[in-house]
């Protein structure tokens, strides 16, 4: 039941001008179908055309605006030859440059005579001053036609710049203003205008700094998409955290037997994380609590300690993977230790059918099985559990709120949640995105893990790599080989791993397997089986090798145009190799030609393994629209935040969303501020949040 008032905001962009059922398709792909969503496309710059010299003041290589008449045009010889046309003012001449231009369009927005305002960049050659192309030529008589302080918007195939601003500034002449629903207090100290005049400043500015990130008005815009997003996930926590939670506590018999049977110390890290887990199954209130680990930093190992602790509790624990040869992996390295520690572990994924499920959904239900683990399978209907009061989930990221409720609602009362994230994720997209989560982080790495040789080489150099590449196999390791995503064309993609794999298949006969995105699960999953049992010795990818996959023996990590990667994909394949006792290489292949960023990018990955300071790098280099690398990242989607420049807003955001919901949210009837309600439920609607809408729905 989305407010009225805001109606028409999310009213359908056909109403608009410029825009029909043919230039719909291109409008959808810049900005999206409602008005909303074009308000919501903000500038990527401005044009200032407000300088208006004269034509012999007019400084070189400046964007200019002239006033001058139209004296004479000179067709062009030839076809390689351009068209000119001579136009004056009092000081001076000024030669408008076109190439292949026609002759009758010219001669009618230029007819010889004519006054004409004229627009764009200011060139000198032989000494005459030119433009080539002119942005703009128009009649002076209706000089709104030329904007002085012209928006630039990202744009897409079939939808020009122009009719995108006229059909935005429509749209922004028909929305209504809203409820505030910020604090007094933060909107005098930062001097904001309401969202309404916000908009506004952003899309008709008065300068170029009006559209810059630091600007109140932008800055007023992030912060509401911010709280917006802390509200949702606030709500979230606080109508969960109300559920009525257990104490969890037990002798402590089962996690000593695992300690025990471990080979190794816990390092500092894994300890904290595994105490602070403890300490939230202890106290009544539901725990939701993300661990942060890098690259085989041990978290598995710290999950196997909270579900064997589960266990002296006398409740039963899930572990959620987001693929199946996942949790298999995560079955084939706990099993055994648990097994041996007296605790019961089953698998279930949805190829597990027949008497087999029928047999674990009976052990769960009478309580026989002490840890389930598994693929969404786990979050079905008909899944019981005695009494579940753990529920692990393991890449957090790939799970919305949504599956992760669906699976604590299996508990008799709240069951506590610890979501695993093998993604370094920068301090600020943390608080963004698991605003609803406390957070443990484990940086350090489990002693005897050897450095990873990362070196950066010329793609002329393939050769040599392959032949590298063939001589580590004879001494016993493995090989992956990763391919690119050449284009968004799935098939481009493909046809680039098939001809690698096919060039390697003449030095590996028969040893060297193929996966990519187009395959069926079970294909891709046997070909990955036959690389981790030895039966493979090179496996060239297209995507992203699962995160998590754990093959000691893989000690080579090939990477073709590493420079199209961004740097956390690159940390996530590099943490693929390096897993065993064994020395490790990853070799990143660059073109010739490399951007500063993509340089820079290759040299933080030279000087360092630390996921959370590349992950910091990343979004230092390249803003937060493409942090994790994926769009799989399960991030919510900023369309106004930038998060280097806004950076400051997300915790009082966050601080101002938990206050909010404690107060005027779930505060005693009578003592809220309704007004401030429903202002905050206009904010969740208007940016969609919609497990904060949800929630609010059910009271």
């Amino acid at each position: 039941m989305r407010p009225e008032l805001l109606y028409p905001y999310f009213a359908d962009i056909e109403a608009l001008p410029g825009i029909g059922k043919r230039t719909r398709a291109g409008f959808e792909r810049a900005a999206g179908g409602r008005y909303v969503d074009l308000l919501f496309h903000l500038p990527s710059g401005v044009i200032d055309r407000r300088y208006r010299p004269t034509v012999m003041e007019a400084a070189e290589n400046s964007i200019a605006t002239l006033e001058v008449d139209v004296v004479q045009h000179y067709p062009a010889p030839n076809k390689r030859a351009p068209y000119k046309v001579v136009c004056r003012d009092d000081s001076g001449d000024l030669t408008l440059v076109f190439f292949h231009a026609r002759k009758d369009w010219l001669l009618r927005q230029l007819p010889e005579g004519s006054r004409r305002l004229v627009s764009g960049k200011i060139e000198k050659y032989q000494g005459k001053v030119q433009i080539t192309h002119p942005d703009y030529m128009v009649d002076p008589a209706t000089p709104d036609d030329l904007p002085l302080l012209e928006t630039l918007y990202p744009l897409s195939a079939g939808v020009s710049l122009k009719v995108l601003r006229k059909a935005l500034l429509q749209a922004l002449s028909e929305v209504p203003s809203l409820p505030e629903w910020n604090r007094p207090d933060l909107i005098e100290k930062e001097n904001w205008p309401t969202f309404l005049d916000a908009l506004k400043s952003v899309h008709q500015p008065e300068s170029a700094a009006d559209v810059a990130p630091e600007h109140a008005a932008r800055r007023r815009l992030a912060y509401d998409e911010l709280v917006a997003t802390q509200l949702a996930l606030a709500i979230v926590r606080e109508e969960s955290r109300r559920k009525k939670g257990r104490s969890l506590t037990g002798q402590g018999h089962y996690v000593d037997a695992v300690r025990a049977l471990l080979p190794y110390q816990l390092t500092g890290d894994q300890e904290k994380a595994f105490s602070e887990i403890v300490a939230d199954m202890q106290s009544a209130r539901s725990m939701f609590r993300l661990v942060q680990g890098d690259v085989g930093s041990g978290k598995t190992v710290v999950a196997l300690l909270a579900m064997a602790y589960a266990k002296d509790a006398g409740v039963q624990a899930a572990m959620l993977a987001p693929t199946e040869i996942l949790a298999r992996q995560h079955l084939a390295s706990i099993a055994s230790v648990a097994e041996q520690a007296g605790i019961s572990v089953r698998l279930l994924t949805g190829r597990i059918k027949g008497r087999e499920r029928a047999e674990i959904l009976q052990g769960l239900k009478e309580g026989t099985i002490d840890i389930l683990v598994g693929t969404h399978a786990i979050i079905q209907a008909d899944i019981e559990f005695a009494d579940l009061g753990l529920a692990v989930i393991d890449e957090q990221h790939r799970f919305g709120v949504q599956q992760r409720m669906a699976l604590s609602d299996k508990g008799k009362v709240g069951v506590d949640v610890v979501g695993m994230t093998a993604t370094p994720i920068p301090r600020t997209l943390t608080l963004t995105a698991y605003g609803d989560m406390d957070v443990s982080r484990i940086v350090e790495k489990p002693p005897g893990r050897k450095p990873i040789d990362t070196r950066v080489v010329s793609l002329e150099r393939i050769a040599d790599v392959a032949a590298g590449a063939k001589r580590a196999v004879t001494s016993g390791a493995r090989v992956y080989w990763v391919c690119p995503l050449v284009e968004e064309s799935q098939v481009t993609d493909l046809a680039a791993a098939e001809e690698r794999f096919e060039s390697l298949k003449t030095l590996f006969p028969e040893r060297v397997g193929l996966v990519h995105g187009r395959m069926k699960g079970p294909d891709k999953d046997s070909v990955m089986q036959a690389f981790a049992t030895g039966d493979l010795d090179v496996l060239v990818a297209t995507t992203v090798i699962e995160v998590g996959v754990d093959v000691p023996e893989a000690t080579v990590m090939v990477i073709e145009h590493a420079e199209r990667f961004g740097l956390a994909q690159l940390h996530q394949l590099r943490g693929r190799v390096g897993r065993g006792g064994d020395k490790s290489t990853c070799i990143l292949l660059r073109s010739n030609t490399v951007s500063e960023v993509a340089r820079s990018r290759l040299q933080i990955m030279r000087e360092t393994e630390d996921g959370f300071l590349i992950a910091e790098e990343d979004l230092r280099l390249r803003g937060s629209g493409e942090i994790l690398g994926t769009r799989q990242s399960g991030l919510p989607e900023f369309r106004l935040v930038d998060f280097v420049a806004h950076s400051d807003l997300i915790e009082i955001a966050r601080d101002d969303a938990r206050h909010a919901t404690s107060t005027v949210w779930f505060g005693k009837e009578g003592e809220r501020d309704e007004r401030r309600r429903e202002a905050l439920r206009h904010l969740l609607y208007l940016f969609e949040r919609d497990e904060g809408v949800r929630m609010m729905k059910s009271g």
